[in-house]
């Protein structure tokens, strides 16, 4: 089973985020649970969601405390919550940022980085102060661990109801953004 940690804030996408990358892995033919956690949770504090893809059918009803890959919408998480508890060796973690990487090393872990907020600037999702990055940050995600393909995710993100092809283009575009890919 892959496990995918998402850290974000509310407002950014990351409920939505995890839904789609779900959907684009159901679309494959694989196995899939996808949900929030919530707490008291507001505009602007710290979120978590889950995505779990597998060939088989997912028994286990649980968070995700051992992750494969981790997602994270908001590069100031990193310095605030411990975004790679329990990362599994060789997994990806994916940042929002305007970093590159290498600003990361201290996390001893590899780092992949995409401006998915510029992205989602450039292709009208939300607004410059708070712009929606999540469908960028799925474009990214597909090309750095190449658990699921851009057609997919696409595909998917065309199901939203708000904005999908612009939506579909930012992730495409993040996507075409990343360096080398998986």
């Amino acid at each position: 089973m892959i496990e995918i940690r998402f850290h974000g804030r509310g407002g950014q996408g990351a409920q939505v985020a995890c839904l789609v990358l779900a959907k684009a892995a159901f679309m494959e033919g694989k196995e899939v649970q996808s949900f929030p956690y919530f707490g008291v949770e507001r505009r602007g504090a710290p979120v978590t969601a889950f995505t779990k893809i597998d060939d088989r059918p997912i028994r286990i009803k649980s968070q995700i405390y051992e992750p494969d890959h981790v997602i994270i919408l908001d590069q100031k998480l990193v310095r605030s919550v411990d975004v790679t508890s329990g990362l599994k060796e060789g997994g990806v973690v994916l940042i929002n940022t305007e970093k590159p990487a290498e600003a990361f090393a201290d996390l001893n872990v590899n780092v992949k980085t995409v401006n998915a907020t510029q992205i989602a600037i450039d292709h009208g999702l939300g607004s410059k102060e708070a712009p929606i990055v999540n469908t960028a940050i799925l474009g990214a995600f597909a090309s750095a661990t190449g658990l699921v393909k851009i057609e997919s995710v696409v595909t998917a993100i065309k199901e939203l109801p708000r904005k999908p092809d612009a939506n579909a283009k930012a992730a495409q575009a993040a996507y075409d953004a990343m360096e080398g890919g998986a």
